[in-house]
């Protein structure tokens, strides 16, 4: 009879077989998905192989073989990472069979089901893991009477097998469940079991919650942390509604542009139907706003913190709202080239990064010559509540085109700045996101007013002609105001026939 070493020689011997030849390379379809599910379930049967292997062994097993330990000993002979050996370890502590000291037999594991399941394939290690885990959290409060309920359950709902406890209608034969699936179904079932242990794991969140700012590396700080559930979940919807602001259905056409901003409502009825196809109201190449996702994230991080800087509930700080000091030399304004520097910041910025940091109505900038404090900004620079509302009722969005953050969320940008003149007034800012207003300075869109009205010119690659043109109305707010004075229209027809 063939050893194990022997068997699984031969198993390896038929695998390298299959992996030679283009077998592989000529399959169909649904010849290629038959195919994946089979080495999923060798894949689970091997990771099983070695669970039991170590779940046998006993506690010096490493040590005779010149490991310091389980864990060395599995990256030497299955040649894992040193945390994939450490699931291996948890795992082969989950279905380990004690020898009984009286008998000499092996007693039964501590999760019976779940470890048939496992050599049966069923289940891999990352599923008996996610199973597992929630009731050892509740070892303590839980009954080894509930915990046997538990892992029949869990073994039944791995292989996709009735669940022992199901109603006469019976859930029936369901696909085996996935590592996912596993732990949704395994936190429902510790929380029937374990009522109360809300509060301690809850207790345990709170003191493992944490946020730390890496030193500055590669021009960036690495964020780590760990928020509490409701946290995260403030955090996404934040996200969501920066990164989604369309959530009443598909995103309407954007910002619209006309050469003669003298009179919009005129040939609003001519221009009906000119929404399609408009390249000044499109990004069809994702040029105009090419960031990823991750970046996205980033940006609207930083919109939120500069929301919650302005907010009045902001504690305050040293007898004022939390304000970022922005140190820039005076000469360096004048010329517009040079650094600043921040609070709290590792390495200096560029002058452009503090013109934008000081634009967004939280800073306050100190100018200095030679040593010398020349210059403090004061806090009519900022825009009020009220002229935010103003700027936002008649923007709606980013100025920039393609671009559809609601005004609501947008920075106020001075188009003049107020170091070198410029009104804290309506008719002096515009709305612009984050991003586009960050990389203002380099990305070549220029933005001014005329009578009030903001104006801007794109870079050549957006067109050609480099023409200042002037934001309308998006089209869904077009078609809106067109709508009501058809209304209005109609309204005032059927008065003067009921008059005459």
């Amino acid at each position: 009879m063939n050893s194990p070493a022997d068997a699984l020689a031969q198993v390896a011997v038929d695998l390298r077989e299959l992996l030679c030849g283009d077998a592989l390379a000529e399959l169909s379809d649904a010849g290629r998905a038959e195919v994946l599910a089979g080495l999923g379930e060798v894949s689970r049967l091997a990771d099983a192989g070695v669970v039991e292997t170590i779940a046998t062994a006993d506690a010096e097993f490493g040590h005779r073989f010149g490991c310091r330990g389980m864990n060395e000993m599995l990256r030497r002979t299955v040649l894992v990472e040193a945390s994939a050996a450490a699931r291996i370890v948890r795992a082969a502590e989950a279905v380990q069979r004690e020898t009984s000291l009286v008998s000499g037999e092996r007693m039964p594991a501590r999760w019976p089901a779940m470890r048939e399941a496992l050599l049966d394939g069923a289940v891999g290690v990352a599923g008996l893991l996610n199973a597992v885990a929630p009731f050892d959290r509740a070892r303590d409060r839980i009954t080894a009477e509930q915990r046997v309920w538990a892992d029949e359950n869990l073994a039944a709902f791995a292989r996709g097998d009735e669940l022992p406890d199901a109603d006469e209608d019976g859930r029936g034969r369901a696909p085996r469940a996935s590592a996912e699936d596993l732990t949704q179904f395994a936190a429902a079932l510790a929380i029937a079991l374990d009522p109360d242990g809300a509060e301690p794991a809850d207790e345990q969140a709170q003191a493992r919650r944490s946020i730390t700012v890496g030193r500055l590396r590669d021009g960036v700080h690495p964020l780590r942390g760990s928020l509490t559930p409701e946290v995260a979940a403030q955090w996404k919807l934040i996200e969501d509604a920066y990164n989604n602001p369309k959530v009443g259905g598909a995103p309407d056409a954007g910002v619209r542009f006309t050469l003669d901003p003298a009179d919009a409502d005129a040939d609003a009825d001519a221009d009906a139907d000119a929404d399609d196809g408009d390249l000044f109201n499109c990004d069809p190449r994702n040029v105009i706003d090419p960031r990823t996702s991750a970046q996205k994230r980033h940006d609207a991080f930083a919109a939120a913190l500069g929301i919650a800087a302005r907010h009045s509930d902001m504690p305050s700080l040293g007898g004022a709202a939390p304000t970022l000091v922005v140190h820039v030399d005076a000469s360096d304004l004048a010329a517009g080239t040079g650094w600043a520097t921040l609070p709290h910041a590792e390495a200096a910025v560029p002058l452009h990064v503090a013109t934008h940091t000081a634009c967004t109505g939280a800073v306050q900038r100190v100018l200095f010559d030679e040593g010398r404090i020349v210059g403090i900004t004061t806090t009519d620079r900022v825009f009020t509540v009220h002229q935010r509302r103003a700027i936002v009722a008649r923007d709606k969005e980013c100025l920039i085109p393609g671009c559809h953050v609601p005004a609501t969320w947008c920075e106020i940008h001075h188009v003049t700045e107020h170091a070198r003149g410029g009104p804290t007034h309506t008719d002096n800012g515009v709305p612009l996101c984050w991003w586009h207003h960050r990389s203002l300075g380099q990305s070549g869109w220029e933005i001014r007013t005329d009578g009030g009205l903001p104006q801007i010119r794109g870079p050549a690659w957006w067109d050609t002609e480099q023409r200042w043109r002037t934001p309308q109305l998006s089209g869904l707010e077009r078609k809106r105001k067109r709508k009501q004075k058809r209304e209005q229209k109609r309204e005032r027809n059927r008065s003067a026939v009921l008059q005459r």
